[in-house]
């Protein structure tokens, strides 16, 4: 079983506005940007241009291992929220498992209901951009 499932089934057994909260747990307990990327995000590098939110995001692979740091306004706690998941979920995964992350996550999270249209877009990006790194890094090792 996939390391996220646990995660899908107790999103999905809340309601619409549970999982919103539960979201929400996530973006409070966002980890902060290592030092060592801020200068990358300042000069506008990593930004998930089809967010409408200023997201940037890194998604390394070393030794078969997924590491991803992002930044998010404070302001933006949906954002926020769903990619500190991510981070939580998918830090230390397998690259050839999170490769294999549902491009309908969010769908599965039950979160496809409660976000808006663009969002949801916004982050389905996030979600094929990991995917497409862990493929790549996946690929170079075989």
């Amino acid at each position: 079983m996939e390391r996220w499932q646990p995660y899908l089934d107790r999103f999905r057994s809340l309601s619409p506005e549970l999982r919103l909260q539960w979201l929400l747990r996530y973006a409070k307990n966002f980890p902060p940007l290592p030092k060592e990327l801020a200068e990358a995000r300042d000069a506008g590098l990593n930004r998930v241009e089809e967010c409408q939110t200023p997201l940037f995001l890194w998604v390394a692979v070393r030794d078969g291992v997924v590491t991803l740091h992002a930044d998010a306004p404070r302001d933006a706690p949906t954002v926020r929220g769903f990619v500190g998941f991510l981070m939580e979920v998918l830090n230390g995964a397998p690259a050839a498992e999170v490769a294999q992350l549902p491009l309908d996550l969010l769908d599965r999270m039950g979160l496809g209901e409660v976000l808006g249209v663009l969002r949801t877009q916004g982050l389905g990006s996030v979600i094929r951009r990991i995917r497409a790194a862990a493929r790549a890094a996946s690929a170079g090792e075989g």
